[in-house]
This record gives C-alpha cells, structure tokens and sequence, in this order.
C-alpha cells in the first residue's frame, strides 16, 4: 500500500492506494497533519511507503513524521520522470506540474495531453504525443480572481464562488459571480481552442479542487479527473522506488 501526501497552498491532501487503486482520501487543513496522520495510519496498518510532494509551506517535522512511519520519498527537481522536460527553467517547475504531466504519460501514453488544474492558481501544462513536457500557463485561480476585486477595490464584497445563472449579472454580486465564473470558463474555452490550432488530435484533462464549477459549464470536450494529480504522484513514488 502508498501512502500519497499532496501539500497544497492552502490544504493537504492524503491518499491511500492499493494495487494503484485508490481506496481512501480525504483533505484536512495543515494544522490537523498529526491527527490525521495518525488515524489513516492505524486504519490502513499496511502502508509501507509514502511519498510527499510540496508545493505550499509544510514544516520539517512532519515530514519526519512520515519518514518515522514509513519508507518516504520526497518528490523533487532531481527526480525521475517518464518526460523530456523542455522547460526552460526546470528547476523552479511546481512538482504539482511535475505530477500532472507524469500522470498524462502514464495515462495517456502516446497522446498530446493538456491538463487544467483549478486551484489556488489555474496552471496549463502540455505533454506532447513523444512524452516531451512542453509547459504551459499560469493564471489567477477562482478563489483568487474573488479575492482580488475586493483586495484592489472600495467597496466590492469578498464573496464565495458560485455558478451564476446567466452572464448578465443584474446586481454587484451577480456581476462578480458573472466576471469572475464566465471570464474562467471562457479563458479555458479559449485556451483549448488555441491548442487544437496546433494539435488537431488533443486530449484535454481537467482537475484540481475548482474543477467541479467548470464541469458543465465548458464547450469543449473534457476528461474530468478530481485525482489525476493524487495517481500522478502514485506513479512517482513507483517510477523513482529505486532511488
């Protein structure tokens, strides 16, 4: 059994996989990381190594928590990677890319493959049919698009996203939910269409903890996949067990 640690910006994800199955996750804020710990732990006594991946602030002594439990690999720049990395700048690539882009190869061998993660940020990431991981794109996340009118603004109310009904917001909240939502869902229609200018046979993964308010909302046709980041890191852990 894989223990799967995903330190996020904001929250941490745990996953328990077997036979690159997953049976178990569950999402907790960084202060709860000790219980937590210990509960999946004493639930699933036959995890025998682990691995975390890091892209938000994660103190030292939890990861010595996990190397104290298990054997624990701790994904970085230096680890292996079933892709050509052609980015320019490899080293300050987010090992979230770095998953997601794993996950395409494993997944999609053979394929061009652009994955979507909502989250704190909305990141783009591209994986050509020769497995060459070829970048992407960085924008605003959803959270943060809310966050930013009412930061940079007056008297705009910091709000909680919602899917809006129709584009014509006819109140300030309905305006902001109809900015923000559409203006998202319209930079990723238009993020597809620009690829499959160059990529007529492409496949598009979206995921990440916003997905679920695109879903639907999306001209293009998608792959959703809310754990395509976790069974990246599955793979990770399996590809780099050597090392």
């Amino acid at each position: 059994m894989n223990l799967i640690v995903d330190v996020g910006n904001t929250l941490v994800k745990f996953a328990v996989f077997q036979d690159n199955i997953l049976v178990h996750k569950e999402i907790s804020i960084n202060s709860d990381f000790k219980k937590n710990l210990k509960k999946i732990a004493a639930e699933y006594p036959y995890i025998n190594k682990a691995i975390v991946g890091i892209v938000g602030s994660f103190p030292i002594k939890n990861v010595e928590r996990l190397k104290k439990l298990f054997k624990l690999y701790v994904l970085s720049s230096d680890s292996k990677v079933p892709y050509i990395n052609k980015y320019t700048t490899p080293i300050t690539l987010g090992i979230d890319r770095m998953a997601l882009a794993s996950a395409a190869c494993h997944l999609f061998p053979k394929k061009n493959v652009l994955i979507i993660d909502v989250g704190t940020c909305i990141t783009y990431d591209f994986v050509d049919l020769n497995a060459n991981f070829m970048g992407g794109a960085i924008s605003p996340g959803i959270d943060m698009r809310y966050k930013a009118l009412h930061t940079f603004t007056e008297k705009l109310p910091l709000l909680n996203a919602n899917i809006p009904k129709t584009i014509l917001g006819n109140s300030t909240a309905t305006s902001i939910h109809s900015g923000v939502m559409f203006g998202v869902s319209f930079e990723i229609d238009g993020v597809i269409n620009r690829y499959k200018e160059d990529f007529k046979d492409l496949t598009v993964i979206l995921t990440g903890g916003n997905a679920h308010f695109l879903r639907d909302s999306l001209k293009n046709s998608i792959f959703a996949n809310s754990n395509f980041l976790l069974e990246g890191l599955n793979y990770l852990l399996e590809y780099n067990q050597d090392t």
